[in-house]
């Protein structure tokens, strides 16, 4: 079942000071509504791109957008600043009209997309409790009947009665967060809001979306440049850049795209399926722990264990693995640089130190680089894995150490 449904939207902005521009803009905007005409200048514009001096005095924040949304997911809208991200919200949440395009909503919307919307400095805690949850469509009753879980999820009880001017942002954001998240709807909206809470807060709040969405049956959207709270808590991912929507599909393709590995980001490179299809057969990898020679899911020490079947393109073909963080991030990149490839059943086996990586949760990206036809296959996170805790020597730290890697170097007492 549909929860929304958003279809050619559009919303366009005026560059510079605030209001519509020149009189003569005036006059033919209200010349073209007298004759039934379409805006004349909301066909024209700018492409978002903050990075750029605009070519228009209008810009399109957003440009034929469409998606929907199925009751019950959790989508994560990722994209760079400026993107169009925050505008699509505030036209999903119904606090800006868009310019062109319509937006299907199937029931109540509960948003947050600034830090203290809808609060009033001067008012406390308890009245802004009541305030806001006036604003999002509660009735009084709802709220006195949810007003203590909501108290306790924000964690501010000890200054429910002082007013809110006196409220850091963060404990303005536990209060706002709480009011949305209590409230009934079928869909809940998150801007960045939470960035500014603390990780404790942070972690409760991706808990409460998370419940929210795979107990309750209820849709989330979730802005965030935090990859692996979106990695956790969504389903699906849509992707904005410039205006567009680039990408709409699992929250692994969104993040994929979104976070391109910067060795391949150049203008020689290109990604080609095909060509590898033909030449070469990925038939095996894995990942299996070194002292017992049996794939497993928790280990110490790691061998990365790669079959492939070359055909035609042994001399110029390059085996790259890109290590990554349960963050996205890329750790490091290794290949085989000291093994030439052989037309036929070729097995690689590399073996990493023991105890180089860190306690925690990894993925690994699998690259073939054909250099003679500047060409690349990939195979986005192909592995995951997690390291758990080993035997300890005497004296070391309790608990995880800092850092992802353990790399030992070499001492000397002069």
């Amino acid at each position: 079942m549909l929860a929304l449904k958003v279809e050619d939207l559009s919303k366009q902005y005026r560059l510079g000071q605030i209001g519509t521009g020149t009189l003569s803009h005036d006059l033919n905007r209200l010349w073209a509504r007298v004759r039934g005409k379409e805006d004349p200048y909301a066909k024209i514009g700018a492409t978002n791109d903050r990075t750029q001096k605009a070519a228009s005095d209008y810009v399109w924040a957003l440009k034929d957008i469409n998606f929907e949304i199925e009751q019950g997911d959790a989508v994560g809208i990722i994209g760079r600043n400026g993107a169009g991200k925050s505008t699509l919200l505030k036209i999903l949440s119904r606090t800006t009209l868009p310019t062109t395009g319509s937006v299907k909503v199937k029931g109540r919307i509960a948003s947050l997309l600034e830090v203290g919307t809808g609060f009033h400095p001067e008012m406390t805690g308890r009245e802004n409790i009541y305030q806001n949850g006036a604003l999002l469509g509660m009735t009084r009753s709802e709220i006195k009947r949810k007003f203590d879980e909501i108290v306790d999820f924000s964690g501010c009880e000890a200054y429910i009665d002082t007013p809110v001017k006196r409220y850091s942002s963060g404990m303005y954001v536990r209060l706002a967060f709480a009011v949305a998240a209590h409230l009934e709807s079928e869909i809940l909206i998150v801007d960045e809001v939470l960035a500014v809470g603390d990780a404790e807060f942070q972690k409760k709040c991706l808990g409460k979306m998370n419940d929210v969405s795979k107990s309750e049956g209820r849709t989330v959207l979730f802005v965030s440049h935090n990859m692996a709270a979106v990695k956790s808590l969504c389903n699906k991912g849509i992707v904005i850049e410039n205006g567009n929507v680039i990408c709409n599909s699992s929250t692994s393709d969104a993040l994929s795209i979104y976070m391109k590995n910067k060795f391949l980001d150049n203008n020689k490179m290109v990604f080609n399926n095909e060509i590898f299809n033909e030449y070469f057969n990925l038939k095996k990898i894995a990942i299996r722990a070194f002292e017992k020679n049996e794939v497993i899911d928790e280990f110490n020490s790691i061998v990365f264990d790669t079959e492939i079947e070359i055909k035609k393109l042994a001399k110029d073909l390059k085996v790259v693995y890109v290590l990554k963080t349960n963050f996205n991030e890329v750790l490091f990149t290794f290949s085989h640089s000291d093994i030439e490839l052989i037309d036929g059943i070729n097995h690689i086996e590399c073996i990493m130190p023991n105890g180089f990586l860190n306690i925690g949760e990894y993925s690994m990206d699998f690259y073939l680089i054909y250099n003679a036809k500047d060409t690349y296959y990939r195979e986005l996170d192909l592995i995951s894995f997690r390291v758990v805790e080993g035997e300890r020597p005497i004296g070391s730290w309790m608990g995880r150490e800092p850092g992802f890697i353990k790399p030992k170097f070499q001492w000397n007492l002069k």
